[in-house]
């Protein structure tokens, strides 16, 4: 539950914000908070009040926005814009967590442990105000759903910038490079580009090695499996998990479904006979021995090589997703398909 009613939440913190910018702009001429919708011809004298490197400006999904400053309270929604954030060092900037769908990286485990958790789904837009950020990340596109009050306008309005995860800025093809490169705008964002540059490398490296591994093997027929029973639930061509795939040796046999997710029908499954299955695995989809006992007990795949030989894989499904475990999943997915190249 919010600390205040809805209405005097929204209301009464949205006149502090209004407030506060009214004393910046008679002091320095500019809008208040880390950033501003301003672009390169904002005033010239933000320059003299910013760190070195700043200002910057942003263009991610369609909005613009000038940082004078990096953020320095920040909320993440959904567990792979926390991770990234963490990766790069900036647990001392976060505010709040929310949505946490799968056990945290070991190595990070400590530092997210150290950050509020806002809450167990999404949170409400009262909720995130509640923790005075100045900065929300959002990993999937619902972080900012409107229908639930909290839009990108709504927090800008707010006087709150806000960053989408590249994966749902668009309908493009996802790639490694779209991981690289959102580590590297993040890093700019705040400030820290050499840990960004740092952070790339390291994820890279092991990426290059996981692929070198099984650069000679024949690739190995996948199924991702989602969820679903009428029909599965499943990666398209246009994935994230269609490219790691590929780096670990592997070919997804729905690659040619012109989307990041789709359904397929169980006869396309048999037709194709994958001889490894993916299982994705996150909160609320049911267990992964639940998913194996569902695709084992199907009479009509049980000539399905994956399910005749009982190959499969799992992923967390934040690991398939635009952040810094789709390195880490590189390596799990090749060990799963090729395990001989790791012995």
């Amino acid at each position: 539950m919010p600390l205040f009613p809805p209405a005097l939440t929204a209301r009464g913190r949205g006149a502090l914000r209004l407030a506060a910018g009214v004393l910046a702009l008679s002091a320095v001429a500019l809008t208040a908070g880390c950033g501003s919708s301003g672009g390169p011809d904002a005033d010239p004298r933000a320059a003299a009040s910013s760190p070195a490197g700043f200002p910057v400006t942003i263009d991610n999904c369609g909005v613009r926005t000038t940082y004078t400053r990096p953020p320095a309270r920040v909320v993440t929604i959904h567990q792979h814009p926390a991770e990234l954030m963490l990766a790069l060092g900036l647990a001392d900037r976060m505010v709040g967590t929310a949505y946490p769908d799968s056990s945290v990286l070991p190595d990070l485990r400590k530092a997210y442990e150290s950050v509020p958790e806002l809450a167990a789904k999404e949170p409400s837009f009262e909720t995130v105000l509640d923790a005075e950020p100045d900065f929300v990340y959002g990993g999937y596109g619902s972080a900012f759903g409107e229908k639930e009050g909290r839009s990108r306008k709504a927090f800008a309005d707010a006087g709150i910038d806000t960053y989408l995860n590249r994966e749902y800025c668009g309908e493009k093809r996802v790639t490694m490079e779209d991981t690289y490169d959102e580590i590297r705008t993040i890093g700019t964002i705040f400030g820290v580009s050499g840990r960004a540059d740092s952070l790339v490398a390291d994820l890279k490296g092991r990426v290059g090695r996981a692929a070198s591994a099984v650069a000679d093997e024949a690739d190995v027929p996948v199924f991702v499996y989602d969820s679903g029973d009428k029909s599965a639930f499943t990666a398209g061509g246009k994935s994230l998990g269609t490219e790691l795939i590929r780096l670990a040796g592997g070919r997804n046999v729905f690659g040619d479904l012109d989307d990041v997710f789709g359904d397929v029908s169980w006869e396309q499954v048999v037709d194709r006979r994958p001889e490894v299955i993916a299982i994705y695995d996150y909160a609320g989809s049911g267990s992964v021995e639940q998913k194996k006992e569902y695709l084992l007990s199907r009479p009509a795949l049980a000539d399905v090589p994956a399910i005749r030989n009982k190959r499969f894989v799992v992923l967390p499904l934040t690991a398939t997703l635009v952040g810094i475990r789709s390195a880490y999943a590189v390596g799990d997915l090749a060990r799963g398909l090729h395990p001989a190249s790791f012995r």
